[in-house]
């Protein structure tokens, strides 16, 4: 069990390592790293390709976490696995192989590891997003506030091992933000629906 555990948690970082983002990319004749804010996510195809590929990434990249989580489920290796495998999944994306460690920030590979383990607190984060950017129209604004919403409900539905997961997961999608931060903080943050 222990060896079929690690397993699993390896094949989900190398799932969640998929970029998505840059290899749509590349089919249509763009490197995501050279265009826009040069990440490897779902935002930065929007801006550089348009709305369609980028619901295709998102979808690609919430499915990452979710099925990591869910493969751990289906192999009956416990909570704690299927958390650890979602966190794998998380890393993988934002630290891919195949873009030299680099790659996205993990807002939809968060989103779908939350919902797959506190399905309540995937609501809370998805809602928080949601009404940011709709208001403010900065997506890193919400999804700063929604990966703090869905820790602090984390915390409200247990266990508390799990809710600092969730904590975690927050604090590293916050730290792949520092520079959108910076931007906020200066007033120079790009707005949804801006083009590169």
């Amino acid at each position: 069990m222990p060896l079929l555990a690690v397993l699993t948690v390896l094949i989900s970082y190398l799932f969640g390592s998929i970029p998505a983002a840059a290899w749509l990319a590349r089919t249509r004749g763009v490197d995501i790293r050279k265009v826009g804010s040069g990440n490897s996510g779902a935002t930065n195809v929007q801006r550089s390709l348009g709305n369609g590929p980028a619901l295709l990434v998102a979808a690609f990249d919430i499915l990452k976490g979710a099925l990591a989580v869910w493969l751990a489920a289906q192999l009956n290796l416990g909570l704690p696995v299927m958390a650890a495998c979602g966190v794998a999944a998380v890393v993988g994306h934002n630290f891919s192989p195949f873009l030299g460690f680099r790659g996205g920030k993990g807002v939809a590979t968060t989103f779908g590891t939350v919902v797959a383990l506190l399905p309540l607190a995937g609501a809370g984060f998805v809602l928080v997003f949601i009404a940011t950017v709709w208001l403010t129209r900065l997506v890193s604004a919400g999804s700063i506030l929604a990966s703090v919403v869905a820790a602090f409900t984390a915390f409200l539905l247990g266990p508390v091992w799990l809710a600092l997961v969730v904590c975690a997961l927050a604090g590293l999608l916050t730290w792949q933000h520092r520079e959108n931060v910076r931007k906020l903080h200066a007033g120079t943050e790009r707005r949804f629906g801006q083009k590169v």
